[in-house]
């Protein structure tokens, strides 16, 4: 009998190990398995307003059928090293549950081994910095299983900036103009009305 509970405890502290180390997953063990590029037209990009056309497609430089546990492409949006400087919140670590550097989700597809696009329209609440782009593959369980990226190892090339929108909007300023606009007139019809009461009143 005690060897069966023995036995029994030593098979569950395995299997919760397993998990947990399947679990903790190490970017450093991630393959670049995708090709990952980004167009969008030059200069600062306008949160809001702006697209960005996203292509990935299968590294055909690993051997055919190794991407077969593949089932999901997540991209994300990433900031670039200059954006996460003294910024704890943007902080890069190998544990990819962890790590800060891609705080973005930008779209979830299934996998297709001839390759996929989308066009992104920057989200309204990202803020300025300078980015690039990442995609994950997952395999059946929803785990990261290789990656690819718009830039280099050392994310420095094909970098891109973004400009947040401002805390105001134009509708906001256009209402504003007219509001004190009115509000002149109203208060020099105001006083010409008084004005006309009070003559009048003289000559009675």
């Amino acid at each position: 009998m005690a060897n069966t509970r023995a036995i029994f405890v030593a098979s569950v502290v395995i299997s919760c190990f397993l998990a947990s180390c399947h679990a903790e997953i190490l970017f450093s063990s991630l393959k670049r398995s995708l090709d990952v590029s980004a167009s969008h037209r030059e200069g600062v990009l306008m949160a809001g307003e702006d697209q960005i056309i996203l292509k990935w497609s299968f590294n055909k430089t690993f051997p055919a059928g190794a991407d077969s546990s593949y089932k999901k492409v997540k991209v994300q949006l990433c900031f670039a090293p200059v954006s996460q400087k003294d910024r704890a919140w943007r902080k890069t670590e190998d544990h990819l549950k962890k790590d800060k550097t891609c705080q973005f989700n930008i779209v979830t597809m299934p996998y297709k081994s001839t390759g996929d696009s989308f066009n992104w329209t920057i989200e309204r609440d990202v803020p300025t910095g300078t980015y690039f782009i990442r995609a994950y593959v997952l395999d059946s369980d929803g785990h990261e299983t290789g990656f690819g990226q718009n830039t280099d190892e050392k994310k420095i090339n094909n970098l891109f900036d973004i400009q947040a929108i401002s805390g105001r909007h134009a509708t906001l300023d256009i209402c504003s103009i007219v509001f004190s606009v009115f509000s002149v007139v109203s208060l020099f019809g105001f006083f010409y009305m008084e004005k006309r009461k009070a003559k009048a009143s003289q000559q009675k």
